[in-house]
């Protein structure tokens, strides 16, 4: 008994092999990032390599095993997110150009969550009044609370329907639009939300405007 139930043992063991020799069990799907969009709904599109290296410490290389965008301060509910909870958020896409104040800009299709459904799911208290982004590196800046809680801005996982590279701010870059680059912050991985109107971000401590208005002197 025991010698037939070897022999059947053997002969499945050689019967799979002869399947898989012969690729008659497809492999598992591994998903892949599209590739780099040039044009969107009839929209020139700048390339991800059109960017200027100006960050203050250089590319951050992000563990996303380990990354936590932490949403805190003057909230009912403040809230740790893991990089596949943030994406789990609304998703939306939208052609926005970054005009930086070295003089280039960029004509970009950015895809993300809005900044204000994160800021919903924690409640933002009665007397907050500002909103600051931190970055991995050190950088910073801030927003009044209306201007994220009135428009659709952009928290991107994704320019040009790829995911960011880690020069472009993987995981998230703020797409801060009808503001000059130094509020495009990369890199999130905290937002702070406030009552301090007068905070000054990385730049704006330096002189820049806080508002950042691409209508107004940046200066």
């Amino acid at each position: 008994m025991k010698q037939y139930i070897a022999l059947a043992a053997i002969t499945i063991i050689m019967l799979l092999a002869i399947v898989i020799s012969l690729d008659l069990i497809p492999p598992s799907t591994i998903p892949l990032d599209s590739v780099e969009i040039k044009e969107y709904q009839g929209e020139q599109l700048s390339s991800v390599n059109d960017f200027r290296e100006n960050s203050i410490k250089g590319p951050q290389y992000v563990d996303i095993n380990s990354y936590q965008l932490e949403v805190t301060g003057l909230v009912v509910n403040p809230k740790n997110y893991t990089y596949d909870q943030v994406k789990d958020f609304q998703s939306y896409q939208k052609v926005v150009k970054l005009d930086c104040v070295e003089g280039w800009s960029v004509n970009i299709l950015w895809q993300g969550v809005l900044v204000k459904d994160i800021l919903s799911s924690v409640q933002p208290l009665p007397q907050a009044n500002t909103v600051i982004f931190y970055a991995v590196d050190g950088y910073s800046t801030s927003f009044p609370l209306e201007y994220l809680q009135s428009n659709q801005i952009i928290m991107a996982y994704k320019m040009n329907n790829a995911t960011l590279p880690p020069e472009r701010g993987f995981p998230f870059q703020l797409v801060a639009e009808s503001k000059w680059g130094y509020k495009w912050i990369k890199w999130i991985n905290k937002i702070e939300v406030s009552d301090n109107s007068n905070y000054t971000g990385y730049w704006e401590s330096r002189g820049y405007s806080n508002t950042g208005n691409l209508n107004e002197s940046f200066f």
